[in-house]
């Protein structure tokens, strides 16, 4: 999905964090989301999780936005023209309704509840994204992953994965990247990254193996959930840090939980992030800009979609800093420089 924020700042890496409250136990940062409308007074609305003051990133993770249920009779669901990134892999994951994708690599693909597309703009891609006719309630998460400076400007790629369904102890997990509870993805990323939906029975507790040199993050679909003893309502998202060789995730509810593992070494580079765009200075962000205003080659182009593609906003009047994750990963206080 494209940031189609008539007015996009940076992303809020630097801006406060909205209504952060501290995590029940020290090892866990609890980041609420902010709401993000998209377009005008019928389009969708998102919450968005990443990027903030108190987390640019993830391991490589760095967005993540948080949708649905949306009724699409009431909003039009999704509509996103043909529209540029540059140094990023997108992620959509669907846990209702069907969304059909198409890239200027040529890939024309749609993609289901329980399915993942990846997508790599490196140097430069194009696509579009439309909920179907077929859809009624569209829910799901879009994601984005940085790409490393040795690999940002990689070529243009598409994956498409369906993961089998692992089942434990009253849970059910489906790994779209990585490896998590003996079940490994296939998809190709540029860091060692790991991605799953885990949905949960009521009152079910599940303690996981993971990677101690990863950082862990815990977006919460419906619930609440515990995560190493700190409680997480929907759309809250709770950091890990690196150095723990097992998670437990505990259901805290009557009826069934659901939420998304994200996963990562930590991502030792700044990154400046500005509408569809990653790069590390602001002048990346301008050249980038101007070359899909210009119409260049660098994204090729989007066939098949019956229309117009989106324009870039304007540029802010300021230097578009790069930003990292503050010292020691910790949320500062609310209202703090």
């Amino acid at each position: 999905m494209s940031n189609v924020e008539a007015e996009p700042v940076e992303m809020r890496c630097g801006e406060p964090v909205d209504d952060a409250r501290p995590a029940e136990e020290p090892s866990v940062d609890v980041l609420s989301a902010r709401d993000v409308p998209l377009g005008g007074p019928r389009a969708m609305s998102v919450r968005r999780t990443l990027p903030q003051r108190g987390r640019t990133l993830i391991g490589a993770w760095c967005f993540a936005d948080h949708y649905g249920p949306d009724d699409v009779a009431r909003t039009g669901g999704m509509e996103v023209p043909p529209h540029p990134h540059t140094g990023l892999q997108t992620v959509s994951w669907l846990f209702s309704g069907e969304v059909e994708h198409r890239d200027s690599l040529g890939s024309h693909a749609f993609i289901r509840p329980g399915e993942m597309n990846l997508m790599t703009g490196g140097y430069g891609i194009a696509h579009s994204e439309v909920s179907t006719p077929r859809t009624t309630v569209l829910h799901g998460v879009q994601l984005w992953v940085a790409l490393p400076e040795e690999h940002r400007n990689a070529g243009r790629d598409f994956q498409h994965h369906v993961p089998e369904p692992v089942r434990i102890d009253g849970a059910e997990i489906r790994v779209f990247l990585g490896s998590l509870a003996g079940d490994v993805s296939p998809v190709r990323t540029f860091t060692p990254l790991l991605g799953a939906e885990i949905t949960l029975e009521p009152h079910a507790a599940i303690t996981l193996a993971v990677d101690t040199t990863f950082e862990h993050g815990l977006l919460v679909d419906s619930g609440p959930v515990r995560v190493a003893g700190a409680l997480l309502r929907p759309a809250e998202l709770g950091y890990v840090r690196p150095g723990i060789d097992a998670l437990e995730l505990t259901n805290a509810s009557d009826g069934p939980a659901r939420a998304i593992l994200l996963g990562g070494t930590p991502f030792k580079e700044e990154i400046v992030m500005w509408w569809n765009f990653i790069g590390r200075t602001h002048e990346d962000i301008v050249r980038a800009r101007e070359d899909w205003e210009a119409s260049s080659d660098r994204f090729g182009v989007v066939d098949g979609y019956p229309g117009n593609r989106l324009h870039a906003p304007a540029l802010p009047n300021a230097t578009i800093k790069p930003r990292g994750n503050p010292p020691h990963g910790r949320l500062r206080p609310k209202g703090t420089s």
